[in-house]
């Protein structure tokens, strides 16, 4: 295995627990990382493994993704979730489940303090851009980037606010690359597997656009990978069909984590098998 290893965790709300049996694919299999970078869910994902990059974090991220209860991150009842938009005037729930959650997961409260470099993605408001957290609070970085608009509040990080990394950064092999990695695992959740087609409802041409947007910008960088780079796009074993948008909306519905794991755990060993 060439140079320094990367691994890049992308976003993608529920559907990242695939990257958790990609993860305990790759460490079962001892491909231990060097970098992790990750955004939104990946980003969660990913500081857990930064902090202890062996097959024990894998096994504590499915536990904690098999018992994921969505009323616990995104609780409370229709009227609930409507107060909470009118208190707030921005978002249906607040992130302090999310921060409890992590804050329980987590030893380490400082990059300073994991074991792997982690860097993950959010989306600065006040400067229209991607902004890379690498030091300092962790749990404050991580909800950062994973502060999906008008679900989970902005995040007020120092003089800065941020929104969701995949708005701007969807799959940040880029910036792997960009900071020396020569190998990179690609931990994705299914989507760019599957292929698009026209919209032909009035809800779908928003989704569709942004998910144009966000597998070019992993496009332009698979393309622009320099010679000695090699990268390997884990599979998640999701058989490959048109994308179900409508999945992105119900945001609350756990139903089917069990089998993400299993399928794209056994996905991933199969290809590290044959590599």
């Amino acid at each position: 295995m060439a140079g320094p290893v990367a691994f890049v965790l992308g976003g993608g709300g529920l559907l990242g627990a695939h990257e958790v049996g990609m993860l305990r694919a790759l460490l079962e299999a001892g491909v231990r990382p060097d970098l992790v970078v990750g955004t939104s869910v990946g980003a969660l994902n990913g500081v857990v493994v930064a902090e202890d990059p062996t097959p024990e974090a894998a096994r504590r991220l499915s536990e904690l993704w098999l018992d994921l209860d969505s009323s616990d991150l995104f609780s409370g009842s229709v009227l609930g979730r409507l107060g909470n938009l009118a208190r707030t005037r921005t978002s249906l729930h607040t992130d302090e489940p999310l921060r409890t959650a992590l804050e329980g997961q987590l030893r380490a409260r400082t990059f300073a303090e994991l074991a792997v470099r982690f860097e993950c993605v959010a989306a600065s408001i006040e400067r229209a851009a991607e902004h890379w957290f690498t030091e300092g609070p962790l749990v404050d970085a991580v909800l950062a980037s994973c502060a999906v608009p008008g679900l989970l509040p902005p995040v007020r990080v120092g003089d800065g606010t941020y929104l969701d990394g995949g708005l701007v950064h969807s799959i940040p092999v880029g910036r792997a690359v960009a900071l020396g990695a020569e190998t990179v695992y690609v931990l994705q959740v299914g989507r760019i597997e599957q292929p698009l087609t026209a919209p032909r409802l009035p809800w779908q041409v928003g989704l569709v656009a942004f998910e144009v947007a966000r597998r070019h910008r992993f496009a332009a960088d698979m393309a622009a990978l320099p010679a000695g780079v090699t990268a390997h796009v884990l599979p998640t074993g999701a058989p490959e069909k048109a994308p179900d948008l409508r999945s992105q909306l119900r945001y609350r519905d756990r139903s089917g984590i069990a089998d993400r794991i299993a399928g794209s755990y056994e996905a991933t060993a199969a290809y590290l098998a044959q590599r």
